[in-house]
């Protein structure tokens, strides 16, 4: 299981993180070959290993932190860090277990089945006595009156009702009163015009090329139904609730910066409405029944910028890759300067309500939004967490300040969405407890053995109904929520490995925080190591545990430390929350997370540096089997596996850029999946289940 594979048709080690050339093109703009953004001094984190997790391994093997509140009034800050706190007696059973090389007999609930083999199959590979099928793709009708897809006659008209390109986040929502449906909402993250259309000219897009991508960026709302015999799940072309919203679809700007001057534009001297929606990555479901999508990528869209604050962002000062601004001034940050400034934002969508504006909630912070997941103080305060996906940028969390109201009124749907509106936002400083001496930059370890530490939540700004407060020396309110990556500089932020998905536990209460990797670790003039990251050239990526303070969700303290470090697990600077390692399956840059209803995480990976192709890892976070992390599926050639959600019965996938391989196109397709020889290449959802119609891995 844990033999990995020559790198097969993967791209070059000149593109890092695994991705094709194309991949860097399309969905970033070669971000990795631009000058690192953030310049400033900070503390770096990055990925935690090698000997300190060796170590943990045989010191104490699987040894778990309990959820804070089980400690009640011992805190976080100046006690001993999460790594110290006490141990389940489960996981201390099973560390004495795992020293002797013995190990509990059965997986944990929810990840019993079969893992799947790395390997390059141009195809979506499942377990053993899994079926799956493809519920939507590119391109499929979901608006009344649009037509049947077809690759050879696509129109900006027709896009903009059919299912948009490169899915990413997945939310499955109930739908009463309408047997066996739910209702589907999917990102779309960036297009790729070389695999969309054939003769695609990228020196001279035309107006209709560029039209098309407006209409296929942006979300779908759609309803699906399941096929109770098969297990399979299908969409419903044409109902009343299917929604389209592109890079033309009206939104709001709400929040502390609405309004301000700095978002004010020739189209909208009001500073309150804006065209569109870009690059929106991963994202969240709300308690109240809405989505929540990251801007993140945006800067790309965006040509001809002087400035020092775009430079921040990664704005280019020429041309972009996709051309637009030829065809529409906006983009052109050199004639429509604050046009820029309205993206890079959390988007909240009503899908239950095709009526309703999408809106930019500005309280949350600008910056490369790759998620956005809610959770609930108890009291009923929304508190989401938001990671920034760029090298040694900084994750966050905004704190509301108005309690959520429960019923499906009008009145109340209103309330509810104005939540995330008021309130504070927070971006995270994390601390190690060894002498920076100690910290060479091998993974050795310190002297006290341990590779952890503890955290503290630091406030940018506060939004009130009456206006805003900054807690940045030198910034305005407004300031801080639309250059929110210069406030995090200024306050001594961590500085992270490309920040992506974040997580709260809704079993224990802990957060995990997905970061994908940073091969610029250590390079050149890059931050060295410290405590919280003393292994160079991060290639693989890791996963962070976070343990609020009493694990109350408005806590402005925490403890961390890593519960997995990505990498083949041969190599000793991996880990798995202390595991035996010849029992897992070999991960490399995990990306998206999700948990299943047992409180297993989930993680989909994005540019595997292994050999393998993408795909979906399970992991027990409690228990005696924690740290044992098992391959779900794995996707096709060029693909990343995206938006995982699992149920009970289902698991879902987007598998995005299928076939995005160095020199392919629509002509010289490197992929013929979902469809086969002689079709075009289309990002689409896949469905999984049990054939014997049982429960997810149990």
């Amino acid at each position: 299981m844990r033999k990995l594979l020559p790198l097969i048709g993967t791209p070059s080690q000149s593109h890092p993180g695994g991705r094709s050339a194309m991949t860097c093109r399309f969905r970033c703009g070669d971000a990795c070959f631009h000058e690192v953004p953030n310049t400033s001094a900070n503390a770096y984190v990055g990925d935690v290993i090698a000997g300190a997790l060796s170590r943990r391994s045989m010191m104490r093997a699987a040894a778990v932190v309990t959820v804070a509140g089980a400690a009640g009034a011992t805190g976080v800050a100046g006690a001993r860090p999460a790594a110290a706190a006490a141990q389940e007696s489960t996981a201390a059973a099973a560390a004495s277990g795992a020293q002797k090389g013995s190990k509990p007999a059965k997986a944990a609930k929810g990840l019993r089945y079969s893992s799947v083999a790395p390997n390059t199959t141009d195809a979506v590979v499942v377990p053993d006595g899994y079926g799956q099928n493809v519920v939507i793709r590119w391109g499929e009708p979901i608006l009344r009156g649009a037509p049947a897809f077809d690759p050879e006659n696509q129109t900006p008209a027709a896009q903009a009702a059919q299912f948009g390109y490169n899915n990413d986040f997945l939310a499955l929502l109930p739908l009463p009163g309408e047997r066996n449906r739910q209702l589907l909402v999917a990102n779309h993250e960036y297009t790729d015009e070389i695999l969309m259309f054939r003769g695609y000219d990228a020196a001279n897009p035309t107006r209709q090329q560029v039209e098309i991508a407006w209409a296929a960026h942006g979300l779908s709302a759609v309803v699906v139904e399941e096929d109770r015999k098969t297990g399979k799940l299908v969409a419903v072309p044409r109902h009343s609730l299917n929604q389209r919203v592109t890079a033309t679809t009206e939104f709001r700007l709400t929040g502390p910066a609405a309004g301000s001057d700095l978002l004010k534009t020739s189209a909208d001297p009001t500073g309150t409405k804006v065209l569109g929606t870009l690059n929106n990555c991963s994202g969240g479901t709300t308690p109240w029944g809405t989505t929540l999508h990251g801007e993140e990528n945006f800067n790309q869209y965006f040509a001809n910028s002087s400035r020092t604050t775009d430079k921040r962002y990664g704005i280019g000062t020429g041309a972009t890759e996709r051309k637009w601004e030829r065809f529409d001034k906006r983009f052109d940050v050199a004639q429509e300067p604050n046009e820029v400034h309205r993206f890079g934002y959390v988007v909240e969508f009503d899908p239950y309500d095709p009526t309703s504006t999408p809106r930019k909630h500005t309280a949350l912070g600008r910056f490369k939004h790759e998620a956005a997941t809610v959770r609930l103080t108890s009291d009923g305060r929304p508190v989401v967490y938001t990671g920034d996906d760029e090298r040694f940028d900084y994750f966050y969390k905004f704190v509301g300040s108005k309690r959520m109201k429960n019923g499906s009124s009008r009145a109340v749907r209103e309330h509810n969405l104005s939540l995330l509106d008021e309130g504070t936002l927070y971006v995270a400083r994390l601390t190690g407890d060894s002498p920076a001496a100690e910290i060479d930059g091998t993974g050795t370890l310190p002297a006290d053995g341990e590779f952890d530490g503890s955290g503290e939540w630091i406030p940018l700004a506060t939004a009130t109904a009456e206006g805003a407060v900054s807690h940045v020396e030198g910034m305005t309110a407004q300031e801080v929520f639309v250059f929110t990556r210069l406030a995090g500089d200024k306050v001594g932020a961590t500085k992270m490995d490309r920040p992506e998905d974040i997580e709260p536990s809704p079993v224990t209460g802990k957060v995990y925080v997905a970061l994908t990797n940073n091969s610029n670790r250590g390079v050149g003039s890059n931050a060295t190591a410290d405590e919280a990251n003393p292994r160079n050239a991060n290639k693989h990526g890791h996963v962070l545990e976070l343990t609020e303070r009493r694990n109350r969700a408005e806590a402005t303290e925490f403890a961390w430390s890593l519960f997995l470090v990505a990498g083949d697990p041969e190599d000793p600077a991996t880990y798995f929350a202390g595991f035996p390692k010849d029992s897992v399956s070999p991960i490399s840059c995990p990306d998206n997370v999700a948990f299943d209803p047992h409180g297993n995480l989930w993680i989909s990976t994005d540019g595997s540096q292994l050999g393998s192709h993408d795909g979906l890892f399970g992991v027990a976070t409690r228990g005696a089997r924690r740290g044992e992390l098992k391959q779900f599926l794995t996707v096709p050639t060029g693909a990343e596996t995206c938006g995982p959600l699992i149920q009970d019965r289902r698991v879902l996938v987007a598998v995005q850029h299928p076939g995005e391989v160095d020199g392919a196109s629509v002509e010289k397709p490197a992929s013929t999946w979902p469809d086969g020889a002689g079709k075009i290449v289309r990002p689409a959802v896949v469905a999984v289940w049990r054939q014997d119609g049982e429960d997810i891995g149990v």
